[in-house]
């Protein structure tokens, strides 16, 4: 399955709405990953063979003016000799390697041109692929967290989790009937504190007898 079908089509292509029209946006992010990584290999394969043709050129290039520079010597050297006829002859050779040498330069700063042109290809490519990521990235977070909270929301609903909640309860009662039955022992025992309290009760009403009886007795003798 092909997205793009050109370089520009990635370059414009608006993943949200590519995704937001996807029946399966974590499929459809992967198709575009994979087509923008094979692009991207495209790319740098094709700006691999136009540096290795830029070095042949150069390569060319060195040979065409070495070869203007001895032609240019041999004219010198004519002259010197009074061979104008050799000198021009010379001449003439240096004017057609010349030509050559002009054609290379052309054909390098042809070849730079597409170097600059691939090398702003490979930048674009590279950012959209960074920006595919990461929205693979948020897809793949997304997803699994609805997954966790959809798992949750199933064993909330789960009927186990309402019989295990039964059992708790069930386990409470049983260990407050345990309670019960300890506490039930201790019915009737009276502890050495529990006879001190009752001394220090008993203590506590004969004092407020005897405090009663005074204050009545007062009240019943006759005045004099």
């Amino acid at each position: 399955m092909s997205i793009f079908s050109r370089f520009s089509d990635i370059v414009n292509a608006n993943l949200n709405a590519l995704l937001d029209k996807a029946e399966n946006p974590q499929k459809m992010v992967r198709l575009i990953i994979q087509e923008m990584e094979d692009t991207l290999v495209e790319v740098r394969s094709g700006a691999a063979r136009t540096l290795a043709e830029k070095k042949e050129l150069t390569r060319q290039l060195n040979r065409m003016e070495d070869e203007v520079a001895e032609w240019e010597s041999r004219a010198s050297l004519a002259l010197s000799k009074e061979r104008e006829d050799l000198a021009r002859s010379a001449l003439v050779e240096k004017a057609k390697v010349q030509d050559t040498v002009d054609a290379l330069l052309a054909e390098i700063a042809r070849t730079d041109e597409q170097v600059d042109r691939l090398s702003d290809e490979i930048t674009q490519l590279q950012e959209k692929l960074s920006d595919a990521k990461a929205r693979q990235q948020a897809i793949l977070m997304r997803e699994r967290t609805v997954s966790s909270r959809l798992n949750v929301k199933r064993s909330l609903d789960n009927s186990k989790v309402d019989e295990a909640l039964q059992k708790f309860d069930r386990y409470e009662a049983k260990i407050d009937g345990l309670e019960s039955q300890v506490d039930a022992y201790d019915l009737g025992k009276r502890s050495l504190a529990d006879e001190f309290r009752e001394l220090e009760n008993e203590s506590k009403i004969e004092a407020e007898l005897e405090a009663l009886k005074a204050r009545v007795g007062d009240k019943a003798e006759p005045k004099a």
